[in-house]
Parts: C-alpha cells; sequence; structure tokens
C-alpha cells in the first residue's frame, strides 16, 4: 500500500471510532441548529461554531454519529439538591446512549469562556467535565444566569469554569419541566429519554 494512502487511512480511523458514522467536513458557518426530540418536548439548540469550534465540532460528531439517540438527561440541579455545595447552580445534564458508552472520541480541549466570551446565562448548553480538558459527550443546560460556571467561577475549585458553545433558542420550557421532573437526589427517576438529536437545515 502507498505510504501517502496508508496515513489518510489512518487519520480516518483514528478520528472516526468503529461504529460511528464518517464525520464530515463542517461547512464555515458562525452557528448551527440542532434538534434534541426528547419525551418531555423539543430543544433546538445553536451551536456558536465560529466563537467555541473544538466544542461545537465534538458536539455535532455525537449528534452526526447518532450517539444521543436514545440518550438521557439524567441529573437535575436545584437549589434544594445540593447542600454540600457552598456555591449553587441549577442545571439540567444529559448524555449519550448508555450503551455507547464504550464509543467515542477522546477529551477535548477546554475552551475557556474569557477567550470565546460565551457566558453561562439562562439556556446556555455546555460541556461537563471533571478536570480541565477532560470534557467528552456529557452536556448541560442552564436554567437561569450561572456565572459561577465561567472562566474565573468557582463552582469548580480549579477556578477555569466549563466551555458553553450555544443556547437554547426553542424549548425552553420542556427544560424546566425535566429539570422538575422526579428525582432522587440530583438523579432523574426515571431519566428523560432523548429520542434522536439531528442538525437543522
Amino acid at each position: 500500500m502507498a505510504a501517502w494512502l496508508s496515513a489518510i487511512l489512518c487519520a480516518v480511523f483514528a478520528s472516526n471510532p468503529p461504529g460511528a458514522l464518517p464525520v464530515p467536513p463542517h461547512k464555515a458557518m458562525d452557528s448551527v441548529h440542532v434538534l434534541l426530540e426528547t419525551e418531555a418536548g423539543d430543544i433546538e439548540v445553536q451551536l456558536e461554531t465560529k466563537k467555541a469550534p473544538i466544542t461545537s465540532a465534538n458536539f455535532l460528531k455525537y449528534v452526526d454519529g447518532k450517539f444521543y439517540d436514545d440518550g438521557l438527561f439524567h441529573r437535575t440541579v436545584k437549589p434544594d439538591n445540593q447542600p454540600g455545595d457552598k456555591i449553587r447552580i441549577e442545571v439540567v445534564q444529559g448524555g449519550i446512549n448508555p450503551k455507547r458508552e464504550k464509543e467515542g472520541w477522546p477529551p477535548i480541549r477546554l475552551e475557556r469562556t474569557n477567550l470565546t466570551k460565551l457566558e453561562h446565562k439562562d439556556g446556555t448548553i455546555s460541556m461537563a467535565r471533571d478536570g480541565p480538558d477532560t470534557a467528552t459527550s456529557d452536556f448541560f443546560i442552564c436554567i437561569g444566569d450561572q456565572p459561577s460556571l465561567d472562566f474565573g467561577g468557582q463552582r469548580n475549585p480549579d477556578g477555569q469554569g466549563f466551555a458553553a458553545f450555544g443556547k437554547v433558542v426553542k424549548g425552553m420550557e420542556v427544560v424546566k419541566k425535566i429539570q422538575t421532573s422526579p428525582a432522587d437526589g440530583q438523579k432523574l427517576t426515571p431519566p428523560i429519554k432523548i429520542l434522536k438529536a439531528r442538525r437543522k437545515p
């Protein structure tokens, strides 16, 4: 096999794990809309692909690969269910189909809000993480403004904040419905199923 062909094939397999659909190149545009169809209703988000290109491209890989089909909103964070936290927030958190947890891509670099200028306002969609540069596929949506999640905020002790990459443009009533659904602590019981996620034309 020619060396150039081998190199191309290696690059393709590195960017697309087994079982995932090939990720098409993204057109140069400022934003992309994604529709999340859930058991509780539809949520449309606008991704800021120009301001947060790494985070948006990562989310779109999971959308295009249909990882969020049969995914779950599994966590709700409300003022009354985080007694151990001095700094409290309000978000709902979702993720991919649990059966596909072993698939996917490596963690991405954290796009800090002091660089992207995307703050955690009401309806912001952002990536869940532990340490910096650990976000993969779980995301959350803010209910109300959450400045403690921005760079310099102290919700996470490292002060690096979370990677906001878009906002809800339709369906905040659905987000609030998910937040107030039955839960055991912060765990939604049962979780709210994401039926499918698709780009909007």
